[in-house]
């Protein structure tokens, strides 16, 4: 599906970007308010009223994310693309370079690896074709579109700022240098991965037009984990009441908006291989959450452990 309504101006306007894994959560909200700020989005997912769910099975489609692009007043094509697939991901770029002859930014939010996670299991009892599973959505995918994608971002670079490569994870650098507990093996090991994919990239870009860098958000109010929690964003609030921990949580937008913001700054190469949290984009940008707040997940926890739960707290870092 690609849009026919013209985008409003906005500070991305003329710009092309491509936001991979863009179905639900953080990548569709980072889709929209790229469309929003002007540009025009390629937003890729494997979930379609067409074809059917992905093997998430859940009910969010790719097709919907573009509708909420057009709602926003921004212009892009929703793709069904399966970024495990070489050919798919090549014939993807030979589209947007056919169609736009650029790429400017480049998101890979790409995972969906989550109902493979077995969090209690040493790696000699997690189940190994689900494991295996995990690295193939959250690592190679990442790898194969950054590989083929690269080159047109290069082509197309002109005297300005030049491109941005954004890698969307889980955890600060500081989080994922050590074992995360809880989490599994496999789930730990992928964002490790992503964490030295950002470092791998920042050091082979540099000189080059082009900056490469990680955001990740806190606690991610995402529809699956609303769901979970059997709440929806209008009452995300009522699942504090048995979990106090869940008022630092953040809605998809939180990093949308700092990512655009961030987008369009024409000095983002001094961000080249770190990784900003949802709150760092924020006080960077003056933006906010949908509630006007600015969550700290990630500072709550460097101060306070993972088992924070104590509502005042937890306010002083909102």
């Amino acid at each position: 599906m690609t849009s026919t309504v013209s985008p409003k101006p906005g500070p991305l306007a003329g710009r092309v970007a491509l936001v991979a894994g863009a179905t639900r959560g953080a990548g569709r909200a980072i889709a929209v308010e790229l469309a929003r700020a002007g540009a025009f989005v390629y937003a890729t997912g494997r979930s379609s009223r067409v074809s059917g769910p992905s093997d998430m099975d859940r009910p969010e489609t790719i097709e919907e994310t573009g509708d909420l692009m057009v709602a926003a007043g921004g212009s892009g094509a929703a793709l069904v693309v399966d970024h495990t697939e070489v050919v798919a991901v090549r014939d993807l770029v030979a589209r947007v370079r056919a169609e736009r002859g650029r790429l400017d930014v480049l998101v890979n939010d790409i995972f969906g690896g989550d109902r493979y996670a077995q969090w209690d299991r040493p790696l000699w009892e997690h189940d190994l074709e689900g494991g295996l599973r995990m690295l193939r959505m959250g690592v190679d995918t990442h790898l194969v579109t950054s590989a083929l994608a690269i080159p047109l971002m290069l082509d197309g670079a002109d005297s300005g700022p030049g491109g941005l490569v954004v890698e969307v994870t889980d955890g600060t650098s500081e989080v994922n240098a050590t074992r995360r507990p809880g989490v599994g093996f496999y789930y730990d090991l992928v964002k490790a991965n992503v964490d030295r994919i950002v470092a791998g990239l920042a050091a082979e870009t540099a000189g080059l037009p082009l900056t490469a860098l990680g955001v990740t958000p806190g606690w991610l109010r995402s529809e699956r984990m609303l769901a979970g929690f059997g709440v929806t964003e209008e009452t995300w609030g009522d699942a504090c009441r048995d979990e106090p921990g869940f008022a630092i949580s953040e809605s998809p937008t939180y990093l949308a908006r700092g990512l655009a913001a961030l987008a369009a700054d024409p000095r983002h190469g001094r961000f080249a291989g770190q990784v900003l949290t949802s709150r760092r984009l924020a006080e960077t940008y003056g933006v906010t959450d949908t509630d006007g707040s600015r969550p700290d997940c990630w500072g709550l926890l460097a101060e306070h452990g993972w088992d924070a739960q104590d509502p005042d707290v937890i306010s002083r870092h909102r």
